[in-house]
C-alpha cells in the first residue's frame, strides 16, 4: 500500500471535520504527566576499583597456551596472505602507471 501524501491527508482531515460531531468518537482530555525526577546511583568509592577489577578478572574465561598459539598462527597467516597480495596488487599497478600514464 502506497503512502498517503500530504494533500491526501488534509482532505481526509478535512472530510472528518465535516462529519457530525456524533460520528467522531470523543477524544479523552490530556492529562499532563509528571515529572519524573531522574534517579542518580550514588558514585561508588574509588577504593573498590581495585576489588571489583579483580573480582571481574577472576571470572574471565582465560585461554590456555594451546589456544594462544593457534590464534597467533592464524593471525600470522592472514597478515602473510593479505601483505602478499597488496605487493602483487602494488607491482602491476605500479607497470600499469609507469607504462600506461607516464610514458
Amino acid at each position: 500500500m502506497a503512502r498517503q501524501t500530504r494533500d491526501e491527508r488534509r482532505k481526509r482531515r478535512a472530510q472528518a471535520d465535516a462529519s457530525p460531531a456524533s460520528a467522531r468518537a470523543p477524544r479523552e482530555p490530556q492529562v499532563a504527566r509528571p515529572v519524573a525526577e531522574p534517579v542518580h546511583a550514588p558514585e561508588p568509592r574509588r577504593s573498590h576499583f581495585l576489588a571489583e577489577s579483580w573480582g571481574e578478572l577472576r571470572k574471565v574465561e582465560w585461554p590456555r597456551q594451546q589456544q594462544v598459539i593457534q590464534g597467533t598462527i592464524v593471525v600470522l597467516v592472514a597478515c602473510l596472505v593479505v601483505g602478499a597480495y597488496l605487493w602483487g596488487a602494488d607491482q602491476v599497478f605500479q607497470r600499469l602507471v609507469q607504462k600506461v600514464l607516464l610514458r
